[in-house]
């Protein structure tokens, strides 16, 4: 036996009498820590991308930098780890022979250098890169034709579709998120304001970024807190539609868990639809390889959610793969569903670079799936981005403007967002609102499962587009009411009936949920009562004959590829269901919607601590046959940490 080989054996036996004598308590365990900051400036590298690794023995573990470029790995076996750094606009950081004691904390500061010079560079996404290949930017910038050329031509394709691609280095160094203002909704007075109009909304991106932050330590933006997002990210347990209905509604009103009001719970369920069952699909997946997705959390996790939807896919399906950068390109022809192995491998040669030229990307999507429509079938395209769009059509308006403009093809659009440090929350969210489209954070492989496997019917098959939601509110029960959540998609009254306002979609199966505070006649106190002179020509001549009714609830929405929209209208009675009566659904509904306000730090959240919202949610949680409700206790009371109470 070869003395590499009985080294090899010495060092295996060693590591397993090692995890034995850690299962037995008879080893503790030690931990890592330390800052990735750069040397010049001394400034903190935030998201980095850090992998240790055990020198002589299995094991492996990968973390991200926090918003001070404090990272740490706990519950180490003893022995000695090389550690691995990477991150944008630095060269990649390595260090062996970190030794690691029981009971002990070893502290390793990560010294990154910038690269002063922000050329086009050729890198290998994955963290064992090999070595740096610089392309002059000159030469490119020398002819505009060249340029163009490249973009264009077969190199370009293996460039970002090969095993290393075109990498600008471009990324900012500090956090550059985005997020729209949220005005949260006021109290109105049903006598002189007595509907309200809104579009529906399935997104469940807030909830998933949301957690992202908690997890990480942080408070979310106020701005990534829409409340009826994290409302829906869940499911609840909603009656079946009947007949031919694409949808169920199911209404209740209780008491409010953080105010003395009254709560109104309105529920939609829409239809489900066995994966068997569904439609044939024909997928574009739309795909940003640019610079500022060369990090662990956005391209390399973005290629493993994708692959988890391949593999759901039949014979019936059909995927093209575009991918863009400095400029679009097609890198995977329509191809079977049912060939898995050749979308896989188009996917797994992705690598990440250049700057992002979103605008080129979408309008050649959108050409491959119209060359490729299915009638009757799923037309669909899939957007992955950190949503940093800077080259090209780039500002919020102009992309806005486009996607109303490809709506009308009949084709559909799934946002998926991913990253952190410089994730364009407000774009995503204006393309999905204005894209017949859907919009998901995907902060872990698990959230992909569940986005894209789990709920793969409600992700991509439509079931009604341009759904709406009008609320009349009977004034001689109701004193004032207010919608919570909802504010980016609230319609004027007169939009209810006009066919060509744009308005959401719901997917098979999906579940919607909408919540109003409301204050019964003669019961609310003057911090919910605007100030509004009383009006000369109203009058109440409608006590008597609906004097039982709390209100009206109006829906209206169009078939997937109808022009026309249907009706349907149900009424509340003004009944009050009894605390020990209210169902899980409305409950656990109340629980998150609290919890949203409390981040929002609501001026309506009264009294309401994260306790408040353990205890609902706890009460409420049911069968959660996915264990999404579990988790949201567990992320309630991570918060109370974050948040320090």
């Amino acid at each position: 036996m070869s003395a590499k080989n009985t080294l090899l054996k010495l060092s295996l036996s060693i590591a397993a009498v090692m995890f034995v004598m850690i299962g037995f308590g008879q080893l503790k365990t030690g931990t890592i820590e330390g800052k990735v900051y750069e040397v010049n400036k001394k400034r903190p590298v935030a998201n980095a991308s850090i992998r240790i690794t055990g020198m002589g023995f299995k094991l492996t573990k990968n973390t991200l930098s926090d918003s001070i470029g404090n990272y740490k790995f706990s519950d180490l076996t003893p022995g000695r780890y090389e550690i691995k750094i990477q991150s944008p606009n630095h060269p990649i950081f390595r260090r062996s022979n970190i030794v690691v004691k029981g009971g002990e904390t070893t502290v390793r500061d990560a010294k990154m250098e910038q690269l002063a010079v922000p050329d086009i560079i050729e890198v290998n996404n994955e963290l064992d890169a090999a070595e740096d290949v610089v392309i002059s930017r000159d030469y490119l910038k020398k002819d505009s034709r060249k340029m163009n050329e490249y973009s264009a031509s077969p190199s370009y394709s293996q460039s970002i579709g090969g095993n290393s691609g075109a990498y600008y280095q471009e990324e900012p160094l500090h956090n550059t998120e985005s997020y729209n203002t949220i005005d949260e909704n006021v109290f109105k007075i049903a006598q002189t304001s007595p509907l309200s109009t809104f579009s529906v909304d399935v997104d469940a991106a807030s909830y998933s970024n949301v957690r992202r932050f908690i997890l990480s330590g942080n408070k979310p933006d106020k701005g990534a807190v829409r409340v009826e997002e994290m409302i829906n990210y869940f499911n609840y347990d909603y009656e079946d539609p009947k007949n031919n209905d694409p949808f169920s509604i199911t209404t209740e009103v209780g008491e409010c868990p953080w105010s003395e009001n009254k709560l109104v719970h309105i529920g939609l369920q829409g239809k489900r639809i066995d994966k068997s069952d569904l439609p044939p699909s024909n997928l574009v997946f739309l795909l940003d390889v640019s610079g500022s997705m060369n990090n662990a959390n956005k391209l390399p996790l973005l290629k493993k959610s994708f692959s988890l939807l391949v593999n759901e896919l039949t014979d019936q399906d059909k995927v093209s793969i575009v991918v863009y950068a400095g400029a679009a390109g097609l890198v995977l022809e329509p191809t079977k569903g049912s060939d898995g192995t050749k979308i896989l491998e188009s996917l797994e040669k992705l690598r990440a670079g250049g700057s992002t030229a979103g605008g080129a990307g979408i309008e050649l999507a959108y050409k491959t799936a119209q060359a490729n429509f299915i009638k009757g079938g799923n037309n669909r395209v899939i957007l992955a981005t950190d949503g940093d769009f800077n080259i090209g059509m780039s500002s919020d308006a102009s992309m806005e403007e486009l996607i109303v403009k490809k709506r009308e093809t009949g084709i559909f659009l799934t946002c998926l967002g991913f990253g952190t440090g410089n994730f364009k929350d407000s774009k995503m969210e204006t393309l999905a609102d204005k894209g017949n489209g859907n919009y998901a954070y995907i902060d872990n492989l698990l959230e992909a499962k569940k986005v894209l496997v789990s709920e793969m019917g409600a992700t991509l098959l439509t079931i009604a587009k341009d759904v709406k939601i009008q609320v009349e509110f009977n004034p001689n029960v109701i004193e004032s009411y207010r919608l919570v959540g909802y504010e980016n998609r609230l319609l004027n009254n007169e939009d209810f009936n006009d066919d060509t306002k744009d308005a959401g979609e719901i997917g098979a199966g999906h579940s919607v949920t909408a919540m109003y505070e409301v204050v019964l006649k003669g019961e609310g106190d003057a911090t919910n009562k605007p100030d509004v002179d009383p009006l000369k020509y109203q009058t109440s001549d409608n006590k008597t004959e609906f004097g039982d009714e709390m209100l009206t609830v109006k829906f209206r929405y169009k078939a997937p590829d109808g022009d026309k929209s249907k009706l349907i209208e149900r009424t509340l009675a003004n009944k009050i269901t009894a605390d020990k009566s209210l169902s899980n659904n409305f409950n656990f509904a109340a629980a998150v919607a609290q919890y949203g306000m409390l981040l929002r730090d609501s001026e309506h959240k009264g009294n309401s601590t994260f306790d408040d919202v353990l205890s609902l949610a706890a009460k409420s949680k049911g069968k959660d046959k996915n264990g999404y409700r579990a988790e949201f206790l567990r992320i309630v009371d991570a918060t109370k940490v974050v948040y320090g109470s």
